[in-house]
């Protein structure tokens, strides 16, 4: 069973100015810093009655409460589920991963993921961090992902991502008409209320996001996006942000956005579409032990394409109006 912590302290006074997650790793010095930082992120740490940042300044005297769960540590096991491998050799492996598919083991989702397809394929990847596992996709997005296969691999890939050297291009469908490309440069950050939503805010990590026009409909745009940075749902965020959400979006895209005089398979499409219409659809890097550039493509599955393909047929069927 979980163990279920409930603490409350006062902040010393002598700490005024000080981190909240500082102060606190050094007065619960059971817990390491990074588990107070989770559960400052996730909520389940207040301060005076309210959900605090990471990195706030305390004041001293403050009432700090914690109402939080450790999970039990699980050993993450090897599971039979099928892999779309686009490139296999000896360092690392490109895997197409299906919308619907959790990256790794979680509360929530404990087994099925990812992570647990890639032990069942690869034994020798349960040595590696997250089992060669070096970036992520939201689990109902689609798409190219890269898994490394060595330690060397893994510290090769790792620093060509922070050192922005892998390009990452995806197609979203977005809930406006765009007339042409541009770029959104906003911070990223925990939403202020809503503390499993992120948010553009002020404070929050840099995010920049590129996007390009691929086809005009009569109420949506079909866009070609390269990330510069990897925030947690940055395409999703920094699209709702500028008043396009990506359609199907359960947690940023707004209400369903229909052309006039839709017809009946048009909106039975797109009522339907209960996921994020994105897809990772290529992935570009530098080979992390030859330094050959090597570049993959995969298409949209087959709910975005048929989505893609009504949406294009009502353009034509209105296009002299």
């Amino acid at each position: 069973m979980p163990q279920h912590i409930q603490l409350e302290l006062t902040i010393p006074g002598a700490m005024r100015g000080r981190r909240l997650d500082q102060v606190l790793a050094e007065l619960l010095g059971e817990y390491s810093r990074s588990r107070l930082q989770q559960w400052i992120r996730s909520g389940e740490v207040t301060l005076d009655e309210r959900l605090p940042q990471v990195r706030e300044k305390v004041m001293g005297g403050e009432t700090v409460r914690i109402d939080a769960l450790i999970a039990e540590q699980t050993v993450d096991t090897a599971e039979a589920i099928p892999l779309d491998i686009v490139h296999e050799d000896a360092e690392l492996l490109v895997i197409n991963k299906p919308a619907g598919m959790v990256v790794h083991p979680a509360a929530g989702n404990p087994a099925g993921t990812l992570l647990n397809a890639l032990l069942h394929h690869d034994p020798q990847l349960a040595g590696l961090p997250r089992a060669g596992i070096v970036h992520r996709l939201d689990k109902s997005t689609s798409g190219l992902m890269v898994v490394a296969r060595s330690l060397t691999a893994h510290k090769r890939l790792v620093d060509a991502l922070q050192a922005r050297t892998v390009k990452r291009e995806y197609l979203a469908v977005i809930n406006s008409v765009l007339t042409a490309g541009g770029c959104i440069d906003a911070p990223i950050g925990r939403h202020p209320v809503d503390r499993k939503r992120m948010a553009v805010v002020s404070g929050g990590k840099e995010a920049v996001t590129h996007y390009r026009v691929e086809e005009r409909y009569r109420a949506h745009t079909l866009v070609r996006v390269q990330l510069e940075t990897g925030r947690t749902h940055q395409i999703r965020v920094h699209m709702a942000y500028r008043h396009h959400p990506v359609v199907g979006d359960p947690v940023y895209g707004g209400r369903l956005r229909l052309p006039k005089a839709a017809g009946a398979h048009l909106i039975t499409v797109l009522s339907g579409f209960r996921r994020q219409a994105l897809h990772a659809t290529q992935l570009t890097i530098e080979h992390p032990v030859s330094g050959d550039t090597l570049s993959w493509h995969a298409d949209v599955p087959a709910d975005m394409a048929e989505l893609i393909e009504v949406l294009r047929n009502d353009a034509r069927g209105h296009s002299s109006d």
